[in-house]
């Protein structure tokens, strides 16, 4: 450890939980903005701003805006991965939030097609897109202000207050239709009542300036920007004038593609259980059932997940992030022919049920490890672009067409089988991408230099978990 550097294990721990919270609370409304548009898309844009098409044609094209935020998401990452890698976590994090905010707020006003015709939908568009360049930029900087600041054999548990802001969000997300739905009429919830959750988003820009005024940059950055200043011999940072991101491709193409592969599983799940499920279970071409009924599933799955992600991130602390990772994937693998028939049964206890069992137990087991395992792969210097460009790409795959091709296969096959063979297929690919992946919950991840040497094809020094020495 260099000198007059204070080891992560020896920050207080009251720093330590607020930097968790101001994490949570990031995470949390960049995901309620990111996936209210989701919600939407499966309940009122098909016919605001789709109008002519029939349900399920309806519901294709929404989903297609859905998935444009997934596409502009690596976009997100380049350009907010190089802010946080040169510049520092926070300063990124807070123009993540930024953007994020004024994008979602103008949703909430967009006009729709009755009122300018063609120009809504393009505009929705546009907008989306704006939402994923945020969102792109935001995973990696929400996980690395916890985890870069956690004590070193924590940090799964702190790295998943970061990620229980998905399903914080998805939990405040669907409790706002849910309320709108219940207090209003059909004809005003399509008038006005659906723009309500996204004018909600303008509490971004308070948490805005409470991480600008009170929230450190990590220690890890830190102790690289002390790094760099003890001169070039010992600078980690890329080439001068070279961006992080292709330093990142040059050094470890191998770990970005088994990165990416292992949170595909994660990505089309997720995105299946939270939104697809939404629109299989209200739209009138399939089961037709009342909106407050897939909502309250999914409510409560998210709500579950919320209380168990932290305690499933410590656990990954003490058997280490690949046993999670590989006992949730295939537990996935076998519960997604078991979620769409319980679904069919269009039973509320039943539909909880699934959802509690599948998003909150079995999808939080691999969800929880993720933030931490994805870092820790990477070193200090090019961590938040090659953990966000990782991820970033493999949502465009994943999530981002998960709910298209899941409504695309029950329309060619009319079955739910189909669903559940694409669902256990991700999960299959997490599982194998993770076992080729070394563990990594020992190592130390504020050595600016760790796993710098990984240049060759191949697994390098680190690929076998070797830590290398400042």
């Amino acid at each position: 450890m260099a000198s007059g550097t204070t080891p992560a294990k020896e920050v207080p721990k009251k720093g330590t939980l607020r930097i968790a919270a101001a994490a949570l609370a990031a995470s949390s409304i960049e995901n309620y903005d990111f996936f209210i548009y989701g919600t939407a898309a499966a309940l009122v844009f098909p016919d605001l701003f789709f109008p002519g098409h029939s349900p399920l044609a309806g519901a294709l094209l929404s989903f297609s805006t859905f998935a444009v935020g997934f596409v502009a998401r690596p976009l997100g990452a380049v350009i907010f991965g190089h802010l946080g890698d040169v510049h520092g976590r926070k300063r990124s994090l807070v123009m993540v939030l930024l953007t994020m905010g004024i994008g979602t707020t103008l949703i909430g006003v967009l006009p729709t097609y009755d009122a300018i015709g063609p120009a809504a939908p393009l505009l929705l568009v546009l907008l989306r897109l704006v939402q994923g360049i945020a969102l792109g930029g935001q995973t990696g900087g929400v996980i690395l202000l916890a985890l870069e600041s956690a004590p070193s054999d924590r940090r799964g548990f702190f790295s998943s207050f970061a990620l229980a802001g998905g399903p914080a969000g998805i939990l405040v997300g669907n409790l706002a239709f849910l309320i709108a739905d219940l207090v209003t009429t059909s004809e005003s919830f399509d008038a006005w009542g659906w723009r309500l959750p996204f004018l909600a988003s303008v509490v971004l820009l308070g948490l805005t300036i409470y991480i600008q005024l009170r929230i450190e940059e990590t220690h890890a950055f830190k102790r690289l920007q002390r790094a760099a200043e003890a001169g070039p011999a010992k600078r980690p940072k890329p080439p001068a004038g070279r961006s992080p991101v292709l330093e990142a491709l040059s050094r470890y193409p191998r770990k970005i593609v088994l990165i990416g592969g292992a949170y595909v599983g994660i990505n089309v799940t997720y995105y299946l259980f939270m939104t697809f499920a939404v629109a299989y279970g209200t739209n009138e071409d399939i089961l037709d059932m009342p909106k407050s009924r897939i909502l309250l599933g999914v409510l409560l799955g998210a709500g579950v997940q919320l209380v168990l992600l932290p305690v499933a991130g410590a656990l990954s602390d003490r058997i280490g992030r690949k046993t999670m990772l590989t006992a949730g994937s295939l537990m996935l693998t076998v519960w997604a022919f078991a979620f769409w028939p319980l679904l069919n049964t269009e039973s509320p206890i039943v539909i909880v049920f699934a959802f509690v069992v599948g998003l909150g137990l079995m999808h939080t087991t691999m969800y929880a490890p993720q933030g931490a395992f994805f870092a820790e792969t990477f070193p200090t210097a090019t961590r938040y672009s090659a953990m966000s460009l990782s991820i970033q790409v493999a949502s465009v795959v994943g999530g981002a067409l998960a709910p298209l091709i899941a409504t695309s296969l029950y329309a060619w096959t009319g079955s739910w089988a189909s669903i559940a063979v694409y669902m256990a297929g991700v999960c299959l690919v997490t599982l194998v991408s993770v076992l080729l992946l070394p563990e990594t919950y020992r190592d130390d991840i504020e050595d600016p230099v760790t796993a710098d040497q990984d240049l060759g094809p191949g697994p390098g020094p680190d690929e076998a978990g070797t830590v290398s020495t400042a």
